[in-house]
């Protein structure tokens, strides 16, 4: 493994992200002196805060697995996670809605889940799902271990037993067809696969060996951190001040002073310079290239499909309906290629619908309810739309419509509060083509051929974040803070 030469003894690390905070909190037990530098006046990145009139919306991701890579940053400074953070197991996990009108929960105890998928989809179906656990489950591990936490420098690294191991599995055929050898109801073969959208492709186009996703949604459990999702980077914030990390909000870097192929300081827009021996860039990759670095030429990536969120504060509460609930269209494969090929608006919507207030009441004003609703938009390089006129306002309207038709009875006319994020608006805060979820991990994007934490040329310049290895998604993240801290530190803690 690259790592940074020359001193490390005061790091700078540019974003409070979780990437940012799980990297600052590694380099924190290994002794380095860090100082942490964010614009905004909280941690989080994408992962922040929005209050709307007594309301509170978690701004970026709202699913959480994996808890264990949240406490593996704490463990390392010698802190426990449940001093920091309540977790509320979610049951179910999801509620799935299909348009033939029926439902499927979806539950992280496999007995259960076999004897769900038993009553909706029939015996046949749930045999087929324990043999996908089996197989989701062994994958999980052989590509946490041998592939996902750890930094790498070029293909050769992945040279090993290990990597036969993952082709005799079947991780580097086609995502769709590796999830039909389990399953054939397509309401199965949908809530499996429609997690490739987490990593920028359609399950159709998408490695097998993106399974993963679909076992750490489904199998490995979702939790729920009391106070929102906000709490986590809150939490890894109060225990790295604990532990001596100095952060500095309400300051915006707008350039990394090198000299002689070194990072030698950030300047902020104040004009001030804070010296470092290394520097850990969190915002998103190409931005950080683009707005920070020495101009360089870089590589075209292909970015993800970005979204569409409503943040909406009611009067109405819905009983039939879970935390998170994912309401697929008729179309398939069509919507797709629609989002992501063609650079088209889903003409019949699948939606995820999250409704915090059903877990954490105190998240809206007494008798009143949160609803997150996700809807996948391409970015801005696949469909140039013009979000900063009025499709947002017709976007939300067709949105609100949809779900009406979908249940959500007087929907409209018990929204009190409403904000609406569309491509524009993760593009003014700092996101690549528009897009909260980074580059796509086509296959010349995913592993050693996604841009490494390791700057090509500055020799202590080190990035964290989703734009980098291992890539997209909370647990991805964190571990990218773990790898970068690796970087400097020259070994994983």
């Amino acid at each position: 493994m690259r790592s940074v030469t020359g001193p490390t003894e005061h790091v700078v690390i540019v974003g409070a992200g979780l990437g940012g905070l799980a990297s600052a909190l590694h380099l924190a037990a290994a002794g380095r002196q860090v100082t942490v530098v964010e614009r905004e006046s909280v941690p989080g990145g994408r992962a922040g805060r929005l209050s709307l009139r007594g309301y509170e919306f978690d701004t970026g991701p709202t699913v959480l697995t994996m808890p264990s890579l949240i406490e593996e940053p704490l463990a390392a400074v010698g802190e426990k996670l449940s001093d920091w953070l309540e977790l509320i197991p979610l049951d179910p996990a999801y509620r799935a809605y299909y348009p033939d009108g029926s439902t499927l929960d979806v539950l992280t105890d496999t007995v259960r889940m076999a004897g769900e998928i038993s009553r909706v989809c029939g015996p046949r179906e749930a045999d087929g799902y324990l043999r996908f656990v089996d197989f989701a489950r062994r994958l999980w591990l052989l590509e946490r271990d041998h592939f996902i936490a750890r930094n790498l420098d070029s293909p050769i690294d992945l040279l090993n037993l290990n990597l036969l191991k993952l082709l005799g599995m079947g991780g580097f055929r086609r995502l769709q067809p590796k999830i039909n050898d389990y399953f054939r109801d397509p309401r199965t073969r949908r809530i499996f696969s429609f997690q490739a959208m987490y990593a920028g492709m359609a399950p159709h186009d998408a490695l097998a060996i993106y399974a993963v996703i679909a076992y750490l949604d489904s199998v490995a459990g979702v939790f729920y951190p009391k106070g929102g999702m906000h709490a986590v980077p809150k939490a890894l914030a109060g225990a790295a001040e604990k532990h001596g990390v100095v952060f500095r909000y309400d300051t915006e870097v707008t350039k990394v002073e090198t000299r002689n192929g070194r990072a030698t300081g950030v300047i902020t827009a104040g004009g001030e310079r804070i010296p470092a021996d290394a520097v850990v860039l969190n915002p998103d990759l190409p931005i950080a290239y683009r707005d920070l670095l020495p101009a360089t030429k870089q590589r075209r990536l292909r970015f993800s499909p970005s979204c569409v969120v409503l943040h909406i504060g009611s009067t109405h509460a819905y009983g039939k309906i879970a935390h998170h609930n994912i309401h697929f269209g008729t179309t398939w494969r069509a919507t797709f290629d629609q989002v992501i090929r063609k650079g088209l608006l889903m003409s019949d919507p699948s939606l995820l619908v999250t409704n915090p207030t059903r877990t954490d009441p105190a998240t809206a004003p007494p008798g009143r309810h949160t609803y997150y609703v996700l809807a996948p938009v391409p970015n801005l390089e696949t469909g140039p739309m013009n979000w900063r006129g009025e499709l947002g306002s017709r976007y939300t309207s067709a949105l609100v419509r949809t779900l009406e038709k979908r249940g959500y009875v007087g929907f409209g006319d018990g929204i009190e509060v409403q904000r609406t994020i569309t491509p524009a608006d993760w593009a003014d805060q700092g996101m690549a083509a528009g897009t909260p979820f980074a580059a796509a991990h086509t296959f010349g994007q995913t592993g050693p051929f996604r841009p490494a934490t390791l700057h090509p040329t500055l020799e202590n310049v080190v990035f964290t974040g989703s734009g980098t290895q291992p890539g997209v998604g909370v647990p991805m993240v964190l571990i990218s803070g773990k790898l970068a801290a690796a970087r400097i530190t020259g070994e994983l803690s």
